[in-house]
């Protein structure tokens, strides 16, 4: 006989410990510390962690196995290229230039010659003979001078960095103008000298003709007139005379000049890679261009014991007038001299 409240109790009772249990459930999982979860969990990350960090192992002892298998190997060895060998006669010499000449300054000895005496269009190679007129003036060299708008290029529209109203003395124009080849700085020279600009320029071909310089002809201070003109022969002549003033010898292979101006400083180098370069013995220099002269260098420098003066006009670019230099270098010690020690 069933009990009058069995029926009915039942789905109660399981409805009570269906309660119970999820209670019990959220009671055990609240109590429960957190490191019990997270502990399958880290577990997995150190395993990760671990197989990595043998992974990484393994790679690095291939690596190193593989440097100590280059590292056993021999080296190879990498010559530098030699030079092409240069003729023996001069007119065979493979030069850009159209004009060379290089002689011993001290006897006066002709080693190598191509069209010396022919006259051309020189550049820049003019502010060697400026340089010569404002050291031999005796100017004030530390007088204030002021960059104006008549030292601005009208002819070839060459640019500049000294700006109309730049305020520098005439020693640091000089130093500019022989250095970096400064057109604003070489036409101020001219402007503040006694008599200005026309002045300046007869000085310049009267110092010509005292030195012997037949050939010469100058009409401004910068080298930007293409009229402008002169021999290798002449310009040897103007190397060897300024070369005797030690501020034309300083300033011109100087490496580098920084200006003070107003905001900042102005920073100059050298316009012969030779000098920047720092691997020739030069005691006087200048280089040159302009579309009728070509690139143009002139050189004072010592090789095998000699004083030499090189002069190259007309040559194709800034890298082939060092070139040319270069070569003729090597020509003279290897042929120039049969008695060199």
């Amino acid at each position: 006989m069933t009990h009058p409240h069995e029926g009915r109790g039942r789905p109660a009772l399981r409805r009570l410990g269906l309660g119970w249990g999820t209670a019990l459930l959220s009671l055990m999982l609240a109590l429960a510390p957190m490191d019990t979860f997270a502990a399958p969990a880290k577990a997995q990350a150190s395993a990760k962690a671990k197989a990595k960090k043998v992974a990484k192992a393994k790679t690095h002892k291939v690596a190193q196995a593989k440097k100590r298998t280059v590292a056993a190997a021999p080296k190879k060895v990498v010559l530098a290229r030699k030079p092409a060998p240069l003729p023996a006669s001069p007119d065979k010499l493979p030069l850009e230039a159209s004009v060379a000449y290089v002689i011993d300054q001290q006897t006066r000895e002709v080693l190598f010659s191509r069209n010396d005496d022919e006259v051309r269009p020189i550049a820049s190679l003019t502010k060697l003979m400026t340089g010569l007129i404002v050291n031999d003036a005796g100017l004030p060299l530390d007088q204030q001078l002021s960059i104006t708008g008549d030292d601005v290029d009208t002819l070839k529209h060459s640019s500049s960095r000294l700006k109309v109203g730049t305020e520098l003395t005439r020693r640091q124009a000089l130093h500019l103008a022989l250095m970096s080849s400064e057109n604003r700085a070489a036409h101020a020279l001219a402007r503040t000298y006694p008599g200005g600009v026309p002045a300046f320029v007869s000085a310049m071909n009267i110092k010509a003709r005292q030195l012997g310089m037949d050939q010469t002809q100058y009409v401004d201070p910068t080298g930007l007139s293409s009229r402008n003109r002169s021999s290798a022969r002449d310009l040897a002549i103007l190397a060897a005379a300024a070369y005797k003033r030690p501020l034309l010898r300083k300033y011109s292979t100087s490496p580098g000049y920084q200006l003070a101006v107003d905001g900042g400083s102005l920073r100059y180098v050298n316009s012969n890679g030779l000098v920047r370069a720092g691997q020739w013995n030069i005691g006087l220099q200048k280089t040159g261009y302009i579309s009728e002269a070509g690139q143009c260098l002139l050189v004072q420098t010592r090789v095998d014991g000699r004083n030499l003066i090189m002069v190259f006009l007309d040559s194709a670019t800034k890298v082939t007038r060092l070139r040319d230099a270069e070569t003729v270098k090597r020509w003279i010690r290897a042929y120039g001299d049969d008695d060199k020690g």
